[in-house]
């Protein structure tokens, strides 16, 4: 009989997720504590995986990584902060594990790492058009209201995003 969990440094066990199971259940409680959106809703589930997605791959779901928890939140917030290119970051990050992987051995989160940041870039979410909702945002006429009824599609992960940014804030 295979053990039920193992974190796959065992020869033959079952390799159980268990730094994402980490970063999910922690992005989790992070977006309820905060109560920005429905736990029910596609907003809340896109911010839940752009945060586990973040804190995953800053490493951060490790408690044994040697960093600690001040530093853990201060780079999530940076990672996270409106103008970095996490896009970029997370694709840099994932790659960097893919080669891993290669030379490695088995990476039992990198799938569903993956996968989340698949969905969060396929997915198109209809939302409120943010780009012109801040009032010193240089694009908005100072005397012109922003129209928060003006909707557009966008990637869940531009949605998420700000949405796991504030959750961290309000931790």
């Amino acid at each position: 009989m295979q053990p039920g969990s193992t974190n796959g440094t065992s020869g033959g066990g079952i390799a159980v997720p268990m730094a994402w199971l980490c970063a999910e259940y922690t992005a989790d409680e992070m977006l309820r504590t905060a109560a920005l959106v429905e736990p029910d809703s596609l907003e809340f589930r896109a911010g839940r995986q752009a945060l586990a997605l973040t804190i995953h791959l800053c490493d951060g779901a490790d408690p044994f990584s040697g960093a600690s928890p001040a530093a853990q939140v201060d780079e999530w917030l940076t990672v996270t902060s409106y103008g970095h290119p996490w896009p970029q970051w997370v694709q840099g990050r994932l790659a960097d594990r893919t080669a891993r992987e290669r030379h490695g051995g088995e990476d039992p989160d990198l799938a569903l790492a993956s996968d989340a940041w698949r969905l969060l870039r396929d997915t198109e979410l209809l939302a409120t058009d943010l780009t012109g909702l801040e009032p010193w945002h240089p694009s908005r006429p100072a005397d012109v209201p922003p129209d928060e009824a003006a909707q557009v599609w966008m990637p869940a992960w531009e949605l998420g995003l700000p949405l796991g940014h504030l959750a961290i804030h309000l931790w």
